[in-house]
């Protein structure tokens, strides 16, 4: 549903895309992560045709974005980062003039309106003027305006971006609902635990450059050389420094009041002998045991890689 080939984009010498390969199965949802200026709303803005890449090619619903760009618009709902709301326009009517734009027959603008306000929870203020929302109310608004047409893809560049904990939530539900419609979406953040929740892959951008791309489960394995271990013992900070700064497996540790985490660039064997020289020491070992890759951590191990070569 979604393909880049060798996608580039250039503003004079810097690169905000390079060189980017992806592909987004149809009814599957791939989270796209990275930090500001890591290409990520520059590859959504090409796949809305909303900006012209330098090199390569881009399709969606197998119209190529620059050769085809009205197929393309068709077959997307596309929410930016950051937008702007009519003023004096009631929210039933700001999605009914949407529906209008894309020729929806008024038949289905009306039941669609009824639908799609009850699944972001804004039925009850349908009457209400847009700007007077909030702004989690706003983005919930934005979903839905992004149905109105029924497009098989969505593009979604930061949904949650400035919201506070329970508008987050609300809107995880709403992305949720999405995917037991099989829509196709392709959705930006920098909140990985967020992404994790929602997505089946994960692509990893740095520097307009893609540094991972696969299956959570997946990209969470390319990990597994770089482990998250927790000893539990009771040990002054000397002590862990004395043990543990020495053994070159040992890339970082956090002391904390009833044992210490490290991170660990070993084998299960390794992991073993680690242990044995621990107890030998005479350090009362009452739990040894690996903890979760989770995303974050992921993210900048794959990052400092990328950079260090």
């Amino acid at each position: 549903m979604i393909q880049t080939d060798h996608l580039s984009k250039w503003y004079g010498r810097v690169a905000a895309v390079k060189d980017l390969n992806l592909y987004v199965r149809r009814g599957t949802i791939l989270g796209l992560v990275g930090e500001n200026g890591a290409g990520k709303t520059t590859t959504l803005s090409i796949l809305a045709t909303l900006t012209t890449p330098t090199s390569g090619r881009a399709y969606v619903n197998g119209y190529e974005v620059s050769r085809q760009p009205q197929g393309v618009r068709r077959s997307i709902g596309y929410m930016p980062d950051s937008f702007g709301v009519y003023d004096d326009i009631r929210v039933e009517e700001y999605l009914t003039f949407y529906a209008e734009c894309y020729r929806v027959p008024r038949r289905l603008t009306q039941a669609r309106c009824k639908e799609y306000l009850d699944w972001v929870g804004l039925w009850e203020h349908r009457d209400k003027y847009v700007n007077n929302l909030s702004r989690g109310m706003q983005q919930r608004l934005e979903i839905a305006r992004c149905l109105m047409h029924d497009p098989p893809v969505l593009i979604l560049d930061e949904p949650t971006s400035g919201l506070d904990p329970r508008s987050r939530i609300e809107v995880r539900g709403v992305l949720a609902k999405l995917r037991e419609l099989g829509k196709t979406m392709l959705i930006s953040s920098h909140i990985l635990h967020e992404l994790s929740e929602v997505a089946d892959e994960i692509g990893i951008l740095r520097g307009g450059e893609l540094v991972a791309l696969a299956a959570l489960d997946v990209v969470l394995s390319h990990s597994s050389a770089y482990r998250s271990l927790w000893v539990e013992a009771t040990a002054d900070v000397r002590t862990w420094a004395r043990l543990l700064e020495g053994d070159p497996r040992v890339l970082d540790y956090r002391v904390e009041p009833d044992g210490v985490e490290l991170s660990f660039a070993g084998t299960v064997e390794q992991q073993a002998d680690l242990l044995a020289r621990l107890v030998r020491s005479g350090l009362a070992v009452r739990q040894f045991a690996e903890r979760p890759t989770d995303l974050e951590a992921l993210y900048l191990r794959l990052t400092e890689q990328r950079e260090a070569t």
